[in-house]
């Protein structure tokens, strides 16, 4: 690990990032730091993979006064010997939390997702940070952690959509984005949310994605959609670049539907014939649709899955 507490570059960012040793966060991170970002992460495990260039400090985000105290800290030890005494970052990108439901009991799944996202907006509101990024979920369109089978309202899935889901974690974050929806309007400041798809890794093509094209109904729960993780690094530079938009709902997930030999409007019509289709939709869009993210802030589709399989 390198003594510098600085960004690489003109233009880079100090980034303070939850939860970055999880699925998600282990790519973004090198992104962000290929980009001249500097960023500290708050997590209760290391990083993954020790070659890369970040400090993790142990941080119980349900903690608000951890919170605080870690957006205020040094990026490494060696910040006591470089600069002044530490204060609040340019950008803060909060992912920590639990990932899914099942993994503790759900009443557990929301309090600590919703207190901590509370905290950690709070904290980075009246510190001053202009720049606030949450991970919010495709869950909360409804069908991810339905009871049975269940059906979407309409297609394409857009922002403006009326989120209803039925499970602890979607709720959990529905409440984020309210909870950032309210900070922004008080505070005057970027506070953007990111509905996330599916994240998937570069191994995982190879791994799951056969499975996923000879039975397309298993992609339901997930809008036949997906997002790279580096793609979802990306989305993340761009969303810090991109500033004076308020609190804002972006999709986060890659260009195209994940089935094949067929359209995206053909197979749309195979297996949701009682759906209705809101607006014309591409040749092969997801379902769950990026056109927000392409269009307000420039993304472009790199790992698309084709690719790879």
């Amino acid at each position: 690990m390198s003594n510098n507490t600085n960004p690489t570059v003109a233009g880079g960012k100090k980034i303070v990032f939850t939860g970055g040793s999880g699925k998600a966060g282990r790519h973004v991170i090198p992104y962000l730091l290929s980009k001249g970002h500097k960023v500290l992460n708050l997590d209760l495990v290391p990083f993954p993979d020790p070659s890369v260039d970040v400090y993790t400090m142990k941080t119980d985000l349900t903690n608000s006064g951890q919170v605080f105290n870690a957006l205020t800290s040094h990026f490494n030890m060696s910040g006591y010997a470089d600069g002044p005494v530490p204060g609040p970052p340019d950008v803060v990108i909060h992912f920590g939390a639990y990932a899914r439901n099942m993994l503790v009991p759900d009443n557990e799944t929301f309090q600590a997702n919703v207190t901590s996202t509370y905290n950690v907006i709070e904290a980075a509101c009246k510190l001053g940070v202009k720049k606030i990024i949450i991970a919010s979920s495709e869950t909360t369109y409804g069908v991810c952690f339905a009871q049975g089978d269940a059906d979407y309202h309409s297609f394409p899935l857009e922002e403006d959509y009326d989120v209803d889901p039925e499970d602890s974690y979607a709720l959990s974050k529905i409440c984020g984005e309210k909870t950032a929806r309210t900070f922004a309007r008080r505070f005057k400041n970027d506070i953007y949310a990111l509905r996330i798809g599916n994240v998937i890794e570069p191994h995982e093509y190879a791994k799951n994605f056969p499975a996923y094209l000879a039975n397309p109904a298993s992609r339901k729960r997930n809008a036949w959609s997906y997002i790279d993780a580096r793609d979802l690094g990306q989305i993340c530079d761009l969303a810090i670049k991109k500033s004076g938009l308020g609190f804002q709902v972006f999709n986060a997930t890659n260009d195209t539907i994940t089935v094949k030999g067929m359209t995206t409007k053909e197979f749309l019509a195979k297996e949701c014939p009682n759906t209705k289709i809101s607006r014309e939709m591409g040749e092969h869009e997801a379902p769950l649709s990026n056109r927000k993210i392409r269009e307000v802030l420039g993304y472009k589709d790199v790992h698309d899955w084709k690719k790879y399989i």
